[in-house]
């Protein structure tokens, strides 16, 4: 039985290995050699790649959209859909869910990938209800995770009801690549028994073991595998499209795809790689076993290490791994991905770098532990939850139902603002207001390689700064070239963050001020939400610390501080 394969370089291989960072105009120059090699499809939009468009590269991701689909004219094109959550991190409205959905395949998309992080099949109702009456290809997906609760059983319930939703295929979707080979072909094996539905396996190389798990899912009778080209493959991206190809030759699972042309696709791509050489952070590209223990999916990994450089605690980063699953157990064994990867894997950098459990919790957590994300796979951590929302409400509907619709609300606003040229800019602002805001008035500029060469192009005003020097150590000559990672502001002007303040409340840590919910003059009672920081996608709301009167405000909204810079300064009312 011939075997499909899925080419991941335009979408999950640069977010797993790459930050998500490649920009459309490099994906453009190969897409015709990528279009005549006979992919089964390209995954190319979804996943990070709407934030990381709007937020770093100053890019329309519905015009990168256009633009891959003008030039793709022989290769579907697909997408990854987080169902209710779509491309943001929490549920939207039903209207927002039909409308991204049908704009996505206006634009362009021909398979929709669509998953829940909880695998709670109500979250994805919608979404493939509306893909579906676009005509599209639905790929219903599993969120394969490892715990006491999560059984082969449960996995192919799980399909049966993906099925009776009239999806055309099924994903295995493996973030953290953990499944192993017997689990891999008893679980094909049953979803090929018991289902008349297409069979693909994603994965990813962290644990090491995966290419093994793909032949053992060949064997199963698996029709589709998710690859990634050679120079953006293995680590936490996915087995190399080369060598699926080669290893397949000559057997009934020969792909058909030809090497040679393959090879000319990963030509370039290695050019590719050593302008994204900056991104690369080696965590993210070596073999990691200990993934078996963390479960820590690639993508996640990659941006785990990007967020506590931010927060200038990379030094924590293996007790934040400790860390991990012990926050997962205490939230009821989700399986880590987005949007759960981020709410369970940044509580665990809040707990490690605060020195106290779930001393400082974002607004998700809080959601979750009330069942805004859905059914919890096992039973939360009453003690945990008690702390966290006390006696606050919690739901057993969908989810969804509750939300009013915000379609009209989100068109009213950037009409407003005058920053609405196009249906599509009222799905952008409703993914993820705060940013898009930016983007769409055009305050956003594109993130600058984090690498600087002598005698560049011209783009660069630190092109005359020397970056490469010879350095003797013991009387050997090592040629050593340094990369800024980070960027300082100097004269921070008048938000205050000259230096420490006397009783001013702070950041406790990096990210962007989300709302300010005081005025100068306020009177604020101990524990009232003054602010809301946005660090690492999460809201964390900022209380005060003591009764008082507001007496200066140092930041604006949309401002970037760092931990420690001043916020307010609140006086108490016994001064």
């Amino acid at each position: 039985m011939k075997v499909k394969i899925t080419e991941t370089a335009f979408r999950d291989a640069h977010q797993s290995l790459l930050a998500t960072r490649m920009r459309t105009r490099d994906m453009v120059p190969i897409i015709e050699e990528m279009d005549k090699v006979g992919y089964h499809a390209i995954e190319a939009w979804g996943g990070a790649t709407f934030d990381t468009c709007i937020r770093f590269l100053n890019e329309d991701p519905w015009e990168r959209l256009r633009i891959l689909k003008e030039n793709f004219t022989e290769t579907p094109l697909q997408m990854l859909l987080r169902g209710q959550n779509l491309l943001g991190y929490k549920h939207y409205a039903d209207d927002i869910v039909t409308k991204f959905v049908e704009k996505s395949y206006e634009n362009g998309i021909d398979i929709f990938r669509i998953f829940d992080a909880m695998n709670d099949i109500r979250n994805m109702q919608q979404s493939i209800k509306v893909a579906k009456e676009q005509g599209a290809h639905v790929q219903g997906t599993i969120s394969y995770t490892i715990s006491p609760v999560h059984t082969i059983d449960k996995f192919v319930e799980f399909a049966k009801e993906l099925e009776a939703l009239e999806c055309d295929s099924i994903a295995i979707k493996d973030m953290a690549g953990l499944i192993t080979p017997s689990v891999v072909f008893e679980l094909v094996t049953r979803l090929k028994e018991e289902t008349d539905l297409l069979v693909n396996l994603h994965s990813h190389c962290t644990s090491g073991m995966t290419p093994i798990s793909y032949y053992a899912a060949c064997q199963a009778g698996v029709d589709i595998l998710d690859t990634a080209i050679s120079p953006i493959a293995w680590g936490t991206s996915q087995p190399p499209t080369e060598s699926i190809v080669a290893s397949l030759q000559g057997t009934e699972f020969d792909t058909g795809l030809d090497l040679k042309a393959l090879n000319q696709i990963k030509k370039y791509f290695e050019t590719l790689r050593e302008k994204y050489e900056g991104y690369i952070d080696p965590i993210s590209e070596r073999i990691d076993t200990d993934v078996l223990m963390y479960q820590i999916p690639g993508g996640m990994l990659s941006n785990l290490i990007s967020q506590l450089k931010q927060q200038n605690a990379l030094d924590r980063y293996q007790d934040v791994l400790e860390e991990m699953p012990r926050v997962r157990k205490d939230m009821g064994y989700p399986p880590l991905v987005t949007p759960t990867s981020q709410i369970v894997g940044i509580q665990a950098v809040m707990n490690v770098i605060n020195g106290e459990r779930y001393k400082i919790v974002s607004n998700e957590v809080k959601d979750y532990m009330k069942g805004f994300y859905g059914r919890a796979p096992a039973p939360i951590n009453e003690e945990i939850a008690q702390k966290i929302i006390g006696d606050e409400e919690r739901i057993t509907c969908r989810p969804a139902d509750l939300i009013e619709p915000e379609y009209e609300n989100f068109k009213k606003e950037g009409e407003e603002l005058g920053i609405i040229k196009k249906e599509e800019d009222v799905l952008t602002l409703a993914m993820l207001p705060p940013v898009a805001k930016q983007f769409l008035k055009g305050d956003l500029e594109e993130e600058p390689f984090p690498e600087v060469h002598i005698g560049g192009s011209g783009d660069d005003d630190l092109s005359a700064i020397p970056t490469e020097y010879s350095v003797e150590v013991d009387g050997d000559i090592f040629d050593v070239k340094i990369m800024p990672t980070g960027y300082m502001q100097i004269g921070q002007g008048s938000n205050g963050n000259v230096g420490p303040i006397p009783g001013a409340l702070t950041a406790s840590m990096q990210g962007m001020v989300l709302k300010i919910k005081v005025n100068t003059g306020d009177k604020v009672q101990k524990g009232t939400v003054v602010a809301v920081l946005e660090a690492m996608k999460m809201e964390n709301d900022i209380y005060a610390e003591e009764e008082g009167i507001v007496e200066q405000i140092f930041v604006e909204e949309g401002d970037t501080v760092n931990a420690g810079d001043n916020l307010m300064l609140i006086k108490p009312l016994d001064e």
